[in-house]
């Protein structure tokens, strides 16, 4: 019943760092020094995502710079252990990459960060091909809509067609993201309908219903 939802292709960035698994360690270091960023997608041919290097795989060759990890520690840590000697991203990156289509909802990446704890998805086409990448900060680029976008999407596409016979009297105000409405409907049924609705609305903070029905006689 609502507009369609945001997608990830929506807030991606598509002007992506990427390194190839041949790339070397110090070349790792410094495109993420030189980019700012904390992960790199690793790519091959034509640009096929086969891992991500991040700088969680690449402490451990300075955790382990001074001293020789015993072997009980080795084994406990192999994954560690191996990528302290490791110099490429080959070797250094965690494969298979967790990554995401560019028409999954916003809400999917969000969970789909929060179950794998990472930080940002590289976003591939069908072919695993990278398109983009989406971060945590990308997924709240929508609460950055303006309140007249919110107030105008709110009563087009919600209040317009949940009440089509009373929308007239229905105010739909947006302030810091929090929307409220008020007035009066004729069908009390539909209220909780619309306030699903209006708190679905991509960029919504909160929702305050203030909508009222005629008593019964």
């Amino acid at each position: 019943m609502t507009a369609t939802p945001y997608t990830v292709a929506d807030v991606m960035t598509t002007r992506v760092v990427a390194v190839t698994p041949a790339t070397g360690f110090r070349d790792v270091v410094a495109a993420m020094e030189r980019w700012k960023v904390t992960a790199l997608p690793v790519v091959e041919g034509e640009g096929r995502v086969v891992g991500v290097v991040s700088e969680a795989d690449l402490l451990p060759k300075e955790e382990f710079h001074e001293h020789r990890p015993g072997l009980i520690e080795q084994m406990r840590r192999l994954g560690d252990t191996a990528k302290a000697g490791s110099t490429s991203a080959e070797d250094l990156m965690t494969s298979p990459a967790v990554t995401i289509r560019p028409d999954a909802t916003l809400p999917r990446a969000a969970r789909l960060m929060a179950e794998r704890r990472v930080k940002r998805l590289p976003v591939v086409d069908a072919d695993g091909t990278l398109r983009g990448i989406v971060s945590r900060a990308d997924l709240l680029k929508v609460f950055l809509r303006s309140d007249e976008d919110l107030t105008a999407e709110i009563r087009r596409d919600v209040v317009e067609r949940v009440f089509p016979l009373s929308h007239e009297a229905v105010e739909v105000t947006v302030s810091h993201g929090i929307a409220t409405l008020a007035g009066r409907v004729q069908d009390p049924a539909l209220i909780p309908l619309a306030e699903r609705l209006a708190r679905a609305v991509e960029g919504v903070v909160d929702v305050r219903c203030r909508l009222e029905a005629p008593s019964a006689p």
